[in-house]
């Protein structure tokens, strides 16, 4: 069963882009003028976006949460977050979106702290006068630059910038804090790669031993891993994912309880939500009630 929630590369493109293990760069009134600045929620599986506004103001949708932001701000959405966007008919900036795993593969090996940053949504608003917020555009148009000129090297340089550009939203987001040992050893490796694996069948309901014979592990080994780097079980990993989509999926389809059950691998809709309440403390129908008011609340 497919997700209600729409996926793209860039919003409103169907097709897939030619672009997918690199970069690309626009300014943000070229996409959104034609939607009337209404960008509805959606979200990219494999693309994470960062966003400068440096005039206009808008509503910013980000999970269940939303913000307000006026100019001079930055936005970062990592892959798989739902956003959405309500601009000012003068807004203006640029908007850099980028294939995740190739950032994440690049930090992990330059900068392995800055994974972190790459993973979590943030809304900065900027002092025009600080020192890390005058280096942003230069690397914007950097990266603008490297964009437009098809040259030896495009693709190196570009991504390159874009490490820049992340060290700056790291200071300005004042989150950097140095990486635990874990994140250089083949042991963080093997969480990744447990975790691309959940990512791509947590709605078969596969069991762990499933996940730990594909690593090449027994399943008390993915476990004790698990323990080890994250502090959390194997299958509290698989279950967080499935609560992920399913919160989103409450929050931002029209979709009964049952075919959203369906959608995260459960056949039947009782067995779903004893799962969801005993996890969340609440049954997906009351939850999806909670958020939505909550969303109109802070929207007010």
């Amino acid at each position: 069963m497919k997700s209600a929630i729409p996926s793209y590369d860039l919003y409103g493109d169907r097709q897939q882009s030619g672009w997918t293990n690199s970069f690309q760069f626009e300014w943000i009134p070229v996409r959104s003028s034609p939607y009337n600045y209404d960008i509805r929620p959606h979200k990219h599986d494999a693309f994470i976006q960062i966003l400068y506004l440096t005039q206009g103001e808008g509503d910013v949708l980000i999970n269940d949460a939303r913000y307000k932001v006026s100019s001079p701000a930055l936005i970062l959405i990592p892959s798989q977050n739902v956003h959405g966007f309500q601009f000012s008919s003068n807004i203006d900036g640029p908007v850099v979106t980028a294939a995740q795993k190739s950032l994440e593969s690049m930090a992990a090996v330059v900068m392995p702290e800055l994974v972190s940053v790459l993973r979590k949504p943030a809304v900065l608003h900027l002092d025009e006068s600080s020192r890390h917020a005058e280096a942003l555009m230069p690397l914007f148009l950097g990266i603008e630059r490297e964009w437009r000129v098809h040259a030896v090297g495009q693709v190196a340089a570009g991504m390159s910038l874009l490490m820049a550009l992340l060290v700056q939203v790291a200071r300005l987001s004042n989150v950097l804090e140095p990486a635990p040992m874990a994140h250089n050893s083949r042991k963080a490796q093997q969480i990744e790669k447990f975790r691309a694996l959940v990512d791509a069948h947590f709605r078969e309901r596969r069991p762990i031993e499933d996940y730990a014979s594909e690593m090449g592990l027994t399943a008390g080994h993915l476990t004790r891993l698990c323990r080890e780097v994250l502090n959390v079980s194997s299958q509290d990993v698989v279950n967080a994912r499935i609560l992920h989509e399913a919160q989103r999926e409450l929050v931002y389809s029209t979709d009964g309880i049952k075919q959203i059950a369906n959608l995260v691998g459960f056949v039947d809709e009782a067995y779903f939500t004893r799962f969801f309440r005993k996890h969340m403390g609440v049954t997906p129908s009351d939850f999806r009630v909670r958020a939505l008011q909550s969303m109109k609340t802070k929207l007010a």
